[in-house]
């Protein structure tokens, strides 16, 4: 729980100062929303995003024809995402559902935040201390052992795509379930 406790802590400067809400909505200098647009796509039905955090990307998705509902540990974040879509405090490790029960699932910007403090993978180290990382922490893997937690899981790869530009900041990735279940999930150095 001291990823959620760390979260509840700078809530409401990731909503107002991070996320840079804009008359239009939150600004996306990752490209995050393309990303989700282009690999969870158009569809109908339940999309569970979890590590939904404030329910930035609820508007994404609710356009691309899905009902957006999120779950996340952080009862500071679940504070501003009410707003914007259903939300349950919940651990991802222990979802009350089964395996296929949901059409699709979302996990942007989680990665960094799975438990590896234990294990020698956690780090504040930051290249700003204008951002996030700085404040809360951070769980690196190398991709490959990333890569590996899907195929650990029982996913499978189907697409890949990354922004940023030149330097691509984010790798984001389209996996299935034995179950037929799509899942998302964006990688970069941030968090939704």
């Amino acid at each position: 729980m001291a990823t959620a406790a760390a979260y509840d802590e700078i809530a409401d400067w990731y909503e107002h100062e991070f996320l840079g809400a804009t008359d239009t909505g939150h600004a996306d200098p990752l490209g995050l929303g393309d990303l989700i647009t282009e690999l969870l796509g158009e569809g109908t039905g339940t999309c569970l995003e979890i590590g939904c955090g404030t329910g930035a990307h609820a508007a994404r998705v609710r356009a691309l024809g899905r009902t957006p509902v999120g779950v996340d540990l952080s009862a500071g974040m679940l504070g501003h995402a009410r707003a914007r879509l259903p939300v349950a405090r919940a651990d991802a490790e222990r979802l009350p559902l089964r395996d296929g029960s949901l059409p699709a699932v979302l996990a942007v910007m989680t990665h960094t935040d799975m438990p590896g403090y234990l294990d020698g993978h956690w780090t504040t180290d930051s290249w700003t201390d204008q951002g996030l990382r700085d404040k809360v922490g951070a769980t690196h893997r190398p991709l490959p052992e990333l890569l590996h937690a899907f195929l650990d899981a029982g996913l499978t790869p189907e697409r890949f795509a990354e922004s940023g530009g030149a330097t691509p900041l984010v790798l984001a990735t389209r996996a299935r379930s034995a179950a037929g279940t799509a899942a998302g999930t964006g990688t970069a150095p941030g968090r939704r």
